[in-house]
């Protein structure tokens, strides 16, 4: 929230095999770099809604501070790119302002005459504006300027000034580093992604699950059976890693960076959507296993079996990251985002 309130192949089976655990261990990617237009990063292709991709690349560039992939991830951390989100703490629209820090920091980005909390095309420039305000606040505070401007997004330019850079709570240190981990997932990558040290081991526990029939919102709980559904089977393989994922596949989707199709490597997940340009349409996941294969729980009445992954609702693929995991908005039992920036100080700094 906005500094705004009070502190089934039977022929593949045999190819896709254990025998993939071995292309992981067959070279490690360099990490990746950003790709860059005019020095500024650019969108993950399929990471932002289309309707809002525009309005994000523009006005992500509004100081030197923010960078469309910066700004794409506190609209996500915030409501999961939902206009008409409401929060318990009367936070409106896709970027979560209440109405006091509305009528201070609103701006009228659409040139149409008002400043509509609810309409997307002010509210993301007014997020950038209140953003770069707050980098110019603290503008002569050592260290970070980047990390700086968001500690001052959740805890109040004062605190940042008071402490010559990011407070020491432990609540707006989380913040920082979570922001800037999920930034990743929006970055477009111009070399090879990073290669997943825990891919090997997701893959060997999805793969004992072949065969086990679906089940609709299955965890592998044993009141369920041992049964799964596509992102139960994703999120207890990576569990059984260290890494704990979402629940459901569109959250899943950016737990990491996005490899392209030639990119792939086994472990990573690869995703399905009902509009290629909307990732809040993701509707399955399955984990990549190589040669155009994954497993996956495919629908009731089928078993956890191998796939082609080429189809044509294939929207992209994830490398899952221990922070790109930690750093996903947890989400509340209407589906809603619940954790938002996290409790903020005071606006005036006084608390």
């Amino acid at each position: 929230m906005v500094l705004r309130r009070s502190l089934a192949v039977a022929g593949a089976a045999g190819a896709v095999g254990l025998s993939f655990l071995g292309l992981i261990a067959v070279g490690t990617y360099v990490a990746a770099g950003p790709a860059v237009a005019g020095g500024v990063p650019a969108l993950a292709p399929g990471t932002v809604p289309a309707a809002y991709q525009g309005l994000i690349q523009k006005w992500g560039t509004l100081c030197p501070e923010l960078s469309p992939p910066l700004l794409a991830a506190q609209l996500y951390q915030e409501s999961g790119f939902n206009p008409t989100a409401v929060s318990p703490a009367h936070a409106y629209g896709i970027a979560q302002f209440i109405q006091p820090t509305w009528e201070s920091h609103g701006v009228d980005g659409n040139g149409d005459g008002r400043k509509d909390i609810w309409d997307p095309a002010d509210a993301i420039p007014s997020a950038a504006s209140y953003d770069c305000s707050l980098a110019r606040d603290t503008r002569n505070v050592p260290g970070d300027k980047v990390a700086n401007m968001l500690a001052a997004y959740n805890a109040g330019p004062y605190r940042v000034i008071q402490y010559g850079g990011v407070p020491p709570y432990a609540e707006t240190q989380g913040y920082v580093k979570r922001i800037r981990s999920l930034s990743i997932s929006f970055t477009a990558a111009t070399s090879p992604v990073a290669y997943s040290a825990q891919a090997s081991g997701a893959i060997y526990f999805a793969q004992t699950k072949l065969g086990t029939p679906y089940f609709w919102g299955g965890e592998g709980l044993p009141s369920q059976g041992g049964r799964f559904d596509c992102s139960g089977l994703t999120r207890a393989a990576y569990a059984t890693v260290g890494i704990t994922l979402p629940r459901v596949a569109n959250d899943q989707w950016y737990a990491g960076e996005h490899p392209s199709r030639d990119q792939l490597r086994p472990g990573d997940l690869v995703f399905f959507a009902h509009d290629l340009n909307d990732p809040r349409t993701i509707h399955h996941v399955g984990i990549y296993v190589g040669g155009g294969y994954m497993i996956n729980a495919p629908h009731t009445g089928a078993v956890i079996r191998y796939d082609r992954i080429d189809a044509p609702d294939y929207i992209g693929a994830t490398r899952v990251t221990s922070d790109g995991a930690a750093a996903l908005p947890a989400r509340g039992s209407d589906g809603t985002i619940a954790n938002g920036s996290g409790i903020a100080a005071d606006p005036s700094g006084a608390s």
